[in-house]
């Protein structure tokens, strides 16, 4: 798994992180406080459908499965799928992301294939 991260010209989110390979380990998008506008969910390799949680805690800090995450997104299988957040979503302590099978919080296995999740957040 792998997060690229891209400073973005303009007013409408000015970093965007791609996570290729999302999976039921937290990686940290953000160490700080951080408002998301834009989250593209690539759940096209996958016949279930997958959710990523979204967790106001540091990656380090975050065990998912125990953890309640602060958002979570639905991937419909074999599916790509945009949300847009025209105010903003704000975690301000860090943005961290996994990506799992099961929405509840107790929901840490991993999906059978790659997920890709693309963020544009400030």
């Amino acid at each position: 798994m792998a997060v690229s991260k891209t400073i973005l010209p303009g007013s409408f989110g000015s970093n965007s992180s791609k996570l290729t390979g999302a999976n039921n380990t937290a990686v940290a998008i953000a160490t700080s406080s951080s408002v998301i506008y834009v989250v593209e969910l690539d759940n096209t390799a996958n016949s279930a459908d997958s959710f990523a949680k979204f967790y106001n805690l540091a990656a380090g800090s975050t065990t998912v499965g125990s953890d309640a995450p602060d958002m979570v997104l639905k991937a419909p299988a074999t599916k790509k799928v945009t949300y847009h957040f025209s105010q903003g979503v704000t975690l301000d302590t860090a943005v961290s992301l996994a990506c799992v099978t099961l929405a509840g919080t107790a929901g840490n296995s991993s999906p059978t294939s790659n997920v890709t999740i693309k963020i544009i957040y400030t």
